[in-house]
């Protein structure tokens, strides 16, 4: 086959690679960073020159032939290839997008979907199945759920060090699919006995010692598995958009809201349908189902394999920032230098592999003494354990720059876990009567999730365009911003959940467990605990991952999640620390195994509480804290290149 060369123009990210317009037969097609697959043999000038290849090239199957493309010499040729079809016509491979984002997406919500099937209800699996009190059960469900988000720090570490997103990602799907496939045999074979059993009315028998142990260590798995993966998926999505072209970074600005839109329309059907069939104690296929969604995310993630954006590992963190602390210390008694003066490596990279360099900043200043150049560095070679560059301390900076931020979020994490626990129970003692269907209390989490999905649109299409005018920021508020308001609105949930309880507990009906007050007395609480996620959790994936140095960009999304495991955590120890003080003689406690001799209104009361001084504390963290500042200059050159290359190529193309 004959290709002509009807122009070339030269451009992109180094002078040597060009686009060319290919005609085959009186058609034509754009050949971009010259690459191209062809069944038999190409005709082009002399600065092209074919690079044999022994691919498939049989009719229907696809292949790849590398075409060098010279600039002069041999010396400066560019190695590139792509994929074509039957040899017929020239493919350019497109990587990253929306394309492969939107696939990221329905991924999420495939995994939340099989994540909540297993926790939305699992407070009462654990009180009706394995028989544990109140107190007991909310307390597993919470040392359950933190350590689901604990895990994230896991699946973050491996990805930026050594793995990589994709790797992790599929990794870390695969041992969810293994823990809900151990949750159905467990559920199956040894825990719901007699079947149908655990729907509130029919008791179970009593559980084996084999049968307990296979549930916890499968639910666990689905612990590791989906905690280690969500952070990564967020940052692997966000990799599929390119910041230095400002289309592409608008996007991947966007996608941080879209992933938790994603999220909440996964644990939309687990909080409704999911959660029907598991009250009415058909647990078992609650289990299956939860189980076929993650084979489904899992197949869907590897069948967008070819199409994904890479970043490469970074290498781990914890050598280089403990390297600034050392260098740092070891030099305590000299004057840092200069800004100025202080070392990096010359060249637009940094030393860190695949990361950008990070001006200087003034804060923790002890902290460039590790970059501060000594006669003794100057006299050898350079000790990583005495000088450090300045990329690699500001990585230290960072990371101890945004704690005081993350501790203030974990508070609103304790406001937020109250959904899978006390909510639960609150709502199974309330009158759930639909005419004659009886709604399950979990589902009423359902009001939560639209509540996010509503306000999600809201904040995007109307909030942001109104803040924009009045604050001149493109993204309305700040991520900062933002959070602050996700605390107040969090606040203001347990005030209305105390409220709640106040009215349930005047309305028990005597000598029976239930009161007489309507459940949807607690779609305030719902409601305003999803309209504070779209402020907290959104702003916070977009301010961790934004904020956190490319070496460490899953770690800054995991931050988000470690937020809400260490919130599980925290709730567990202020119930235990509740009922160690209220439950004193014949007290009963505010949260007893009987709610209704209880007062769980005291404990919302309480949570508000400390969410109004956690907010103030926050507020004098965000006045302190300074963002992160990227050398983007080689990325702002490179940019503009590229556009002027297509510039360029639309010129040529409308002349064709």
């Amino acid at each position: 086959m004959i290709y002509d060369i009807l122009g070339e123009i030269e451009g992109g990210r180094s002078g040597n690679q060009r686009i060319f317009l290919l005609h085959e037969n009186g058609s034509f097609c754009i050949w971009k960073k010259p690459s191209v697959a062809v069944m038999d043999s190409c005709n082009f000038t002399d600065k092209a020159q074919l690079k044999s290849g022994e691919e498939n090239t049989s009719s229907g199957e696809l292949g790849a032939l590398r075409i060098r493309n010279y600039s002069g010499n041999e010396q400066n040729a560019v190695t590139t290839s792509v994929n074509y079809d039957n040899g017929s016509s020239l493919i350019r491979k497109r990587t990253g997008g929306w394309r492969y984002a939107n696939l990221l997406l329905a991924n999420q919500a495939l995994a939340t979907l099989c994540f909540f099937g297993v926790g939305v209800n699992l407070v009462l699996f654990l009180t009706r199945v394995l028989d544990q009190d109140t107190a007991d059960a909310a307390n597993s469900v919470s040392k359950w759920t933190g350590t689901v988000y604990l895990c994230s720090l896991i699946g973050a570490f491996l990805s930026d060090s050594y793995w990589g997103r994709y790797l992790t990602c599929a990794l870390f799907q695969g041992i969810l699919v293994l823990g809900c496939a151990l949750l159905s045999i467990s559920s199956w074979f040894f825990l719901i006995k007699p079947e149908g059993c655990g729907d509130g009315e029919l008791e179970c028998m009593p559980s084996s010692t084999l049968g307990v142990a296979i549930f916890y260590t499968s639910i666990y798995l689905v612990a590791f598995g989906y905690g280690g993966h969500q952070p990564t998926l967020a940052t692997f999505g966000s990799d599929q958009f390119d910041e230095s072209n400002p289309k592409e970074k608008d996007s991947k600005t966007a996608f941080f809201c879209f992933f938790y839109f994603a999220l909440n329309v996964g644990s939309l059907f687990s909080n409704t349908v999911l959660v029907y069939y598991e009250n009415t104690g058909r647990w078992t296929l609650g289990f299956l189902v939860s189980l076929g969604s993650a084979v489904v995310a899992l197949v869907s993630f590897l069948f967008g394999s070819p199409g994904y954006r890479h970043v490469e590992p970074s290498g781990n963190p914890i050598p280089r920032v403990a390297q600034v602390f050392t260098a740092a210390s070891k030099k305590w008694k000299i004057v840092a230098a200069n800004p100025e003066e202080l070392y990096e490596v010359e060249g637009s990279e940094s030393a860190i592999k695949g990361s950008r360099k990070i001006l200087h900043s003034n804060g923790f200043s002890f902290l460039d003494k590790a970059a501060t150049l000594t006669e003794k560095d100057l006299a050898g070679p350079m000790n990583p354990w005495r000088i450090c560059t300045v990329t690699q301390v500001e990585e230290a900076k960072c990371v101890l720059k945004m704690f005081p931020i993350w501790l203030c979020t974990i508070i609103y994490s304790v406001v937020f876990t109250q959904m899978a626990s006390l909510f639960v129970e609150q709502g199974d003692l309330m009158d759930s009567h639909v005419g004659n269907f009886r709604l399950p209390a979990a589902s009423m989490s359902a009001f939560d999730i639209f509540s996010v999905l509503i306000c999600t649109g809201i904040y995007r299409q109307i909030l942001v365009p109104i803040a924009g005018r009045l604050s001149g920021n493109p993204k309305g508020l700040t991520e900062l911003h933002r959070m602050g308001i996700g605390l107040i609105i969090g606040m203001l949930a347990m005030l209305a959940a105390g409220i709640t309880e106040v009215e349930r507990l005047k309305r028990v009906i005597p000598e029976e467990k239930t009161s007489s007050l309507s459940i949807f007395w607690q779609v305030p609480q719902y409601v305003l605990v999803g309209a504070s996620e779209v402020f907290m959790y959104i702003g916070q994936l977009e301010f961790f991952n934004g904020q956190a140095p490319d070496g460490i960009k899953s770690f800054g999304s995991s931050l988000c999640m470690a937020s809400i495991s260490l919130g599980n955590y925290v709730s567990s120890l202020l119930v235990n620390m509740v009922m160690g003080i209220t439950a004193k003689g014949e007290q009963p406690g505010w949260i007893s195994d009987d709610l209704n001799a209880g007062h769980m209104d005291r404990f919302y009361f309480l949570i508000a509480a400390l969410t109004a001084f956690d907010f103030v504390v926050y507020v004098f963290c965000a006045k302190w804290y300074k963002c992160i500042n990227i050398d983007d200059n080689g990325k702002e050159i490179q940019s503009v290149e590229e556009e002027s290359v297509i510039e360029q190529e639309d010129e040529v193309l409308s002349k064709v």
